[in-house]
């Protein structure tokens, strides 16, 4: 019984038990933190705590104060590991950034020098209001051109037009509810494909900075939200009448310096976005010293003109500064592709800059850079459920293990216990 006891602990002590988990702060150097903080879905269990969460070590800068956004991240699009947020998992309407998880979807499917006819039901059904780059039913146009109106002009009428080529638009949606789920972005509830406010229609900071970091593995999703300016193609409408081409500038103005922004040095895209619903949301992307960081910013509140580029700019400037000198708060992409695993983000391809001739857009294309305007949806609300923690699923799944070991030894020597024993009797009698 001795030796029973004593292989029990054995097994017991050889099985590893669920342990801590090192999270990688992007310096090289692991700091440890719970199983629950840094393994479960959602980039953490302290990303879904409300309020600001940083962690920056003795001597680095501090996040920057007086940010009025309802919700922001910070986060290194290698890595993954975020730098600082506030209400990371907060749902609320994107607006336009959702085309990021639209071109996630969709942009893969096409070779950008595939040609579409437009028709009038690729065009039907756009919300009243939206932005648009000005396609016109009857014209032809190139992948490549329908995702400069996509990126550049914010064109719902080009996400439709590219909608309807990949299947239908109730089709797309699905997908991207799909993609959504299969990069971990639990908070995104998907309505229309191009940001439009309808009720339900949610993502977060969060989400958001996961659709841009996937995003930029894509060489094409890189070309595209870097570019300034392109020279959209004119032509015959439906009813023969020849559209000139025209110039469309990206309405980004963290990357073109325009009406009163600076231009921020290194910046990469991603996305902007502004509906009645939404406010100002944005994606930006900037490289440095060989550093790629992503930041969200949704809903300023201060009501000050460009308030979104120029917090979106303070954080930046904080993450480069604080980077490799903070613990990271959570990770993104925590249920990422393994074609996302420790990948670095895509280089932009060469940006297209022309400069735009005095040629004048048809009336749609004036529309370019309104606010989707919709009835309002329905307030957001802040998520509050926690998913279970895998690591401590790991843990029960270890204990049990060295259980069964310990329980299956500790039996074998009581039968050899019991044979031990009638034998003895068979001599004694």
């Amino acid at each position: 019984m001795t030796v029973a006891a004593a292989c029990a602990l054995c097994a017991l002590s050889v099985v590893p038990a669920a342990g801590p988990v090192l999270a990688d702060d992007g310096d090289g150097q692991g700091s440890q933190g719970s199983p629950s903080s840094v393994s479960m879905a959602g980039g953490g269990a302290l990303l879904f705590e409300p309020g600001v969460h940083a962690e920056p070590h003795s001597g680095a800068p501090d996040v920057p104060s007086g940010l009025s956004a309802l919700s922001w991240l910070v986060s290194d699009a290698t890595t993954g590991q975020v730098l600082a947020a506030k209400n990371a998992h907060r749902q609320l309407p994107p607006a336009s950034t959702l085309k990021t998880l639209f071109a996630d979807t969709v942009l893969p499917r096409f070779s950008r020098d595939t040609t579409h006819k437009v028709t009038d039901s690729d065009l039907a059904d756009i919300g009243a209001g939206s932005s648009l780059v000005g396609i016109q039913a009857g014209q032809t146009y190139t992948v490549a051109d329908l995702w400069h109106g996509v990126f550049l002009a914010s064109g719902n009428d080009a996400v439709h037009v590219l909608a309807h080529m990949n299947g239908s638009v109730s089709q797309t949606v699905s997908e991207m509810q799909a993609k959504a789920r299969m990069l971990g972005a639990e908070d995104t509830h998907v309505v229309s494909p191009d940001g439009y406010d309808e009720p339900g229609q949610v993502s977060s900071a969060y989400d958001l900075a996961v659709f841009a970091r996937a995003g930029l593995q894509n060489a094409d999703f890189a070309d595209y939200c870097s570019t300034k300016s392109v020279d959209f193609p004119g032509g015959y409408d439906a009813h023969g009448n020849y559209v000139d081409s025209f110039g469309v500038e990206n309405t980004n103005r963290l990357l073109t310096g325009e009406k009163g922004v600076t231009p921020y040095p290194g910046l990469i895209g991603v996305k902007n976005g502004y509906t009645t619903n939404a406010g100002n949301t944005l994606i930006a992307a900037a490289r440095r010293d060989g550093r790629t960081l992503i930041t969200t910013v949704m809903n300023p509140q201060s009501g000050a003109l460009n308030a979104v580029y120029n917090e979106a700019a303070e954080l930046l400037d904080w993450g480069f500064e604080a980077a490799g000198r903070t613990t990271s708060v959570g990770t993104l992409n925590t249920a990422q592709p393994a074609g996302l695993q420790g990948a670095s983000a895509a280089a932009p391809g060469t940006k297209h800059d022309q400069q735009a001739g005095p040629a004048t857009a048809p009336k749609q294309a004036r529309e370019a850079g309104r606010a989707d305007e919709a009835d309002e949806a329905g307030k957001a609300t802040a998520t509050g459920n926690l998913p279970a923690s895998p690591a401590s699923a790991h843990g029960s799944t270890t204990s049990a293990t060295a259980w069964y070991i310990g329980g299956g030894l500790a039996v074998a020597a009581g039968v050899s216990v019991l044979v031990l024993r009638r034998r003895s009797a068979g001599r004694a009698s």
